[in-house]
């Protein structure tokens, strides 16, 4: 039988950074894709990702911090450019489920510059958005963008360029902890590592269920659209940011980004449906509730382009889960709850700390695999 030293299920985001990272320190690793490199069932394809440290959680935060080191350490490592900053603004309800004063708090601790706006000084910076009274406005200056696709790539070419076995179209269909270590049993075969990565997002559960170990997950079919503005020069990088609205329903949107156009989407549709019963069609519904927004907000938005699907995971609270199996600790889980792209390296590198020392410099202490419950 093979045998590595860690082997990595998934080869979205958060896989393709762990094997990068192991590969990186010299570690013997497998990962195993069950579709194609590159593939649209996931949650990692398409262009663009918001990158921010504007959360109402210091422990986000910090490892935001981190993840923006990180992304600069890869984009130095593989001479890539990754990320581009355009600034960014929060938009929160007053009343609402979410507070901006939690936001000013936990930046305010991790030392991140920000701003608190009112709807006049949003529309005297940026005249493109129309935000009502009774709104507050977080504004950080080192949000933007990070290209996905492009990200993911490369964390496959330079994995594969520092070692990492990268086999795709192979289905793991077991993962089984023993004395030495964990089989993994695949549609081509076993093969036998010290740990084992599982960075399955929305198949997570059926490795995990075996192990009586699973994470409670919803998952669901999302939606981005791209809007065509008649002009869209006020919507160019340098002059309009990256946007999130927080409230009952959360939505968020770019600048363009490599075409003349601005992609926006509601946050979780809750349009629910596993991985085998996706459609790939985008609701209509869904789309029309979009077009009203932006239509509201950004009057000069313009009609829709094309919507695009992709899927979320969300774990409770959508919390992070990072880190071993409580009974299984030589099996490691990531998940990122449909917001983890951002972290994309430093989750990562935590992965490879995590599986080849044991532990980490980062505080993930919030993000640990829940408990199995006391039969």
């Amino acid at each position: 039988m093979e045998t590595f030293d860690v082997a990595v299920v998934g080869m979205g985001a958060l896989g393709s950074a762990a094997a990068y990272h192991l590969a990186r320190r010299g570690a013997r690793v497998v990962a195993f894709e069950q579709f194609e490199l590159g593939h649209v069932r996931g949650a990692s394809h398409d262009t663009s990702r918001i990158i921010r440290t504007s959360y109402g959680a210091e422990r986000y935060v910090r490892l935001a911090q981190s993840a923006y080191r990180d992304w600069a350490e890869l984009e130095a490592a593989t001479g890539e450019r990754l990320t581009t900053i355009t600034g960014g603004v929060v938009f929160i309800r007053t009343g609402g489920p979410y507070a901006a004063a939690d936001f000013a708090e936990a930046l305010t601790a991790s030392g991140v510059p920000h701003e608190l706006l009112t709807p006049a000084e949003v529309h005297a910076r940026w005249p493109q958005f129309a935000i009502p009274e009774g709104v507050e406005t977080v504004y950080t200056p080192d949000s933007g963008i990070a290209h996905a696709s492009r990200t993911v790539a490369t964390l496959q070419l330079h994995a594969r360029v520092s070692g990492a076995d990268i086999r795709d179209r192979t289905r793991v269909e077991a993962v089984e902890p023993d004395a030495g270590g964990v089989i993994v049993r695949t549609s081509r075969g076993e093969v036998r590592a010290r740990k084992v990565v599982i960075a399955a997002d929305a198949w997570t559960n059926e490795l995990l269920a075996p192990l009586g170990a699973e994470i409670p997950l919803i998952v669901m079919q999302e939606q981005v659209s791209y809007f065509k503005p008649a002009d869209p020069a006020p919507y160019d990088p340098e002059r309009f940011p990256v946007w999130i609205w927080e409230d009952d329903h959360c939505f968020y949107g770019f600048p363009s980004y490599g075409e003349p156009t601005i992609k926006a989407a509601r946050d979780v549709s809750d349009n629910l449906m596993t991985p085998g019963e996706r459609t790939f069609e985008p609701s209509a519904e869904l789309l029309d509730e979009l077009r009203g927004f932006m239509g509201a907000v950004i009057p000069g938005s313009g009609e829709v382009l094309r919507t695009v699907t992709c899927q979320y995971a969300l774990t409770p609270d959508r919390e992070f889960v990072l880190g071993p199996l409580p009974e299984h600790p030589d099996v490691l889980v990531a998940l990122g709850a449909g917001h983890a792209f951002k972290f994309t390296p430093a989750i990562g590198r935590v992965l490879a700390e995590l599986a080849l020392d044991g532990e980490t410099g980062d505080d993930i202490s919030g993000f640990a695999v829940p408990a199995r419950n006391a039969e």
